[in-house]
């Protein structure tokens, strides 16, 4: 079985969407392309949790020596290393200096080593009053070095790539934009709508759920009397704060839950809730859990806007939808049904064999 370097902030047990992310293809690459990886991981507090895993992980800290002499130890000079950029989840200013370093000095002494970038970001932005205004210049000069150095890139959003093509200037013919994946599991044999339970889930990390339920309350409302909601199922992280109703609808939380047990869930629900900015569902695992499932996806916030291939209204409903046609069964699985598959098409098998080509075309 070939190895493959991935580098990346973090990995389960800890909750992160990168390392999520990074996981999941570890273990389809392993089962599909026999392609072992070994994890250099950025946070040196991690552990594993005893899980069977087809990876090997060492911990780093954020050095430069150390990471060129794990890089020199794990590779020979022809092999190749996949790095996951998300510049916060190298650096607590967002600016890793020491990672874009120990790069290129790797590249440098071994220039037959190949290097794949995937951009989960590329630069923060903000109001001129905030901190990742002041950053973003830095963080864009950094992207762009990694992008020099990089044998190929890729990213998950259409919108990113055209960005990173103008700072390659030309150097690539392509860069593949793939919106993420489902972490917790794509079910085959999936039930229509009118079958399941009246249930709906508000899925995800801490600030996305608290987030509901400070600014959305009233369209979870709504939406819950259109689609006769019997059940909200609350998943992720404890919040310090959450409502035990909406309207007289009962929440119940679960916490933190496997991912075969948040698969189990999501497959007998008829909706999942998001307050996410539509523009940037394709970077999403929320919305791409709910389409994975064949959920019918629900947004609190209005748009017109087409973005990877999503149109508002037709693979998610709209606020302006929670109507009298949410009564309408051959309507509301449309929406789910599109949004499936428009998932199928960057599923986790499909980004495997994107990525053992990337990998493998040098």
């Amino acid at each position: 079985m070939t190895q493959l370097i991935q580098i990346v902030p973090t990995l389960p047990p800890l909750i992160g969407g990168v390392g999520d992310y990074a996981h999941c293809l570890a273990m389809q690459l392993a089962q599909d392309c026999h392609l072992k990886t070994h994890f250099l991981v950025s946070d040196p507090s991690w552990l594993s949790n005893g899980q069977e895993i087809p990876y090997t992980v060492s911990p780093l800290s954020q050095h430069q020596s150390l990471l060129i002499q794990q890089l020199d130890n794990g590779l020979d000079s022809g092999s190749t290393v996949l790095i996951h950029y998300v510049s916060y989840g190298y650096s607590k200013q967002g600016t890793p200096t020491w990672l874009i370093d120990g790069l290129n000095h790797w590249k440098t002494k071994h220039p037959k080593g190949q290097l794949v970038t995937m951009f989960h970001e590329i630069a923060a932005s903000g109001p001129i009053w905030s901190r990742a205004f002041w950053r973003s210049g830095m963080q864009k000069r950094l992207a762009k070095r990694l992008i020099e150095i990089s044998d190929r890139i890729l990213t998950s959003k259409q919108l990113y790539a055209e960005i990173l093509q103008r700072y390659a200037q030309g150097r690539f013919s392509e860069i593949p934009a793939l919106p993420v994946f489902s972490n917790v599991g794509e079910p085959s044999n999936l039930s229509d709508l009118s079958t399941r339970q009246r249930h709906l889930v508000v899925f995800g990390g801490r600030g996305r759920r608290a987030k509901v339920y400070q600014s959305s309350l009233d369209q979870l409302d709504r939406i819950c009397h259109c689609l006769d909601i019997q059940q909200i199922f609350d998943i992720g992280p404890k919040l310090d704060s959450i409502p035990s109703h909406v309207g007289d609808v009962p929440i119940t939380p679960t916490g933190s839950l496997p991912s075969d047990e948040v698969s189990a869930i999501l497959s007998g629900a008829i909706a999942g809730f998001f307050n996410y900015h539509p523009a940037f569902l394709g970077k999403s695992t929320i919305f791409a859990a709910y389409c994975a499932h064949r959920m019918l996806p629900v947004s609190a916030q209005m748009t017109s806007h087409i973005e990877d291939g999503l149109y508002p209204g037709q693979h998610y409903i709209l606020s302006d939808q929670y109507s009298a046609d949410m009564k309408n069964e051959i309507l509301l699985q449309s929406i789910a049904d599109k949004a499936y598959a428009w998932y199928q098409s960057h599923n986790l098998s499909a980004q495997a064999k994107t990525y053992q080509a990337l990998l493998s075309n040098f």
